[in-house]
């Protein structure tokens, strides 16, 4: 490894040189704080200035702070000094999914496994707006218990990035993965070109060769335009007929995910049923308070055992403690940033938690949609002076008795939104809410003037 000082930031040791992308390097680490391991990127500011790439990286940021999911690789935090960006995320033990297969095709179960872990994630991507542009197995890692973890949002779009016509337009991606509407360069659709892409990952991982291969790229690119597919003899009938409707090279009949999640393959159960990992009955947050015992709920989980729910995600301290203000360097980045979630912690169950948000949202004639993986939408029914407002409630949990959860507008005038917040939501939220994360951050509110050229800001971005 070069030589380096071994903490940084007085927050992480340095560790062995895992990789080296375009814009720099990547380490292993471990957390002075936790002892937990992570990966440590470390971008060098002044060659993003000099290539014009720090769009790019602000976006990368935005899109890693969006997308929290299982089968995501999660930022856990961002720092810089004057000459280097550092993201710090999550340590993926396991290595790239490409060593797998650069030694043969994979089992079928195995295969299988990953590719319902990959559209889980990607389907988690397209419903929080993001399209990640460059699915690939180089880009697919896995943690030490083999499960999957998609990385490298460098290349990904927000759905802000639409042009007037509803497509994306900036073509992008790795050739022998890239869909056949990217390579045209009229215009496409973000979530019918990464199911392409997840398709010849699929491929791929069962044949242990790519399906629409050439060394003249003139040639590879016209065979993936025929998308003339040619499945091995070893393949299930199941396998080929879905590959099929993946790779369609129309984009308005390529098969969506909805319908990806119904067939007979993917829906085959695994051999092994997964265990539930062992939650300790205590945890300590980054405040040093102790999250209550799951033996305080029980009859709570009882209750929500027989009622409907959302699947919150789990979290755990390192994830608390990432998300203290204190922590939180992305400000400097973007002023976007300054609107930042509020948080609050309840010792209820995640369906009696969903239960008082519909009320909300009936009391405040708004729409709500519940999305996978604790996500819940509330939506206006009417145009405000920036849109319909939009506000997201996710419900992370800590232990089975005890929830983290998020509220931030996702669309719309933010003093709309915070004038709901604190006038309808917040009050309303008395009855569940332990304790508020949010209050040192709503006692140092920007003003009015702030907030409306933050949002005029964030308008502009979008349609430039």
């Amino acid at each position: 490894m070069e030589s380096k000082p071994n903490i940084l930031m007085q927050r992480y040791e340095l560790g062995r040189l895992l990789g080296q992308g375009t814009f720099g390097k990547v380490y292993y680490g471990r957390s002075a704080i936790t002892n937990q391991s992570v990966a440590i990127k470390m971008i060098d500011k002044d060659k993003i200035m000099r290539t014009g790439q720090v769009e790019q990286i602000r976006r990368e940021i935005s899109v890693m702070r969006l997308t929290r999911h299982p089968n995501i690789i999660q930022l856990f935090e961002v720092m810089a000094n004057k000459s280097k960006i550092y993201f710090v995320m999550e340590y993926a033990k396991g290595g790239e999914l490409f060593n797998k297969v650069a030694k043969g095709k994979l089992k079928e179960d195995v295969a299988h496994k990953y590719f319902k872990q990959l559209i889980n994630a990607v389907d988690y991507c397209h419903s929080r707006g993001v399209f990640h542009r460059d699915i690939k197995p180089e880009n697919i890692l896995l943690d030490e218990n083999g499960n999957l973890k998609v990385s490298d949002f460098g290349l990904s779009a927000l759905v802000e990035s639409k042009r007037q016509d509803g497509l994306l337009h900036t073509p992008c991606g790795t050739p022998a993965y890239v869909a056949p509407e990217v390579i045209k360069r009229k215009g496409y659709d973000g979530t019918k070109a990464d199911i392409w892409s997840c398709g010849i990952v699929l491929f791929v991982l069962l044949a242990g060769y790519l399906p629409f291969h050439d060394p003249n790229l003139i040639e590879m690119y016209r065979k993936i335009s025929k998308a003339e597919l040619k499945c091995p003899n070893w393949f299930p009938p199941d396998v080929c007929k879905l590959l099929g409707m993946m790779l369609d090279p129309n984009p308005d009949t390529r098969i969506p995910i909805s319908i990806i999640r119904e067939h007979c393959w993917f829906k085959k159960e695994p051999n092994v049923k997964n265990k539930r990992p062992v939650v300790e009955n205590n945890t300590v947050s980054s405040s040093g308070t102790v999250l209550p015992d799951q033996t305080d709920c029980c009859d709570g989980l009882a209750a929500e055992a027989n009622g409907e729910s959302v699947a919150p995600l789990s979290i755990n301290a390192f994830d608390i403690i990432s998300r203290s203000p204190g922590f939180d360097l992305s400000r400097f980045f973007d002023d976007s940033f300054r609107i930042k979630e509020a948080r609050f912690s309840s010792r209820l169950p995640a369906n009696v938690i969903i239960s008082k948000l519909e009320d909300i949202a009936k009391q405040l004639r708004m729409k709500i949609k519940k999305k996978a993986a604790g996500l819940l939408k509330l939506e206006g029914l009417e145009e405000g002076r920036k849109g319909v407002l939009t506000i997201d409630a996710e419900i992370f949990e800590v232990t089975p008795c005890f929830h983290l959860v998020e509220v931030k507008k996702s669309n719309g005038d933010t003093l709309e939104y915070q004038k709901i917040l604190k006038e309808d939501i917040r009050p309303a939220l008395q009855d569940i809410v332990w304790v508020w994360q949010s209050d040192q951050q709503l006692q140092s509110q920007p003003s009015e003037q702030e907030l409306q050229q933050t949002d005029d800001q964030q308008q502009q971005q979008s349609q430039s």
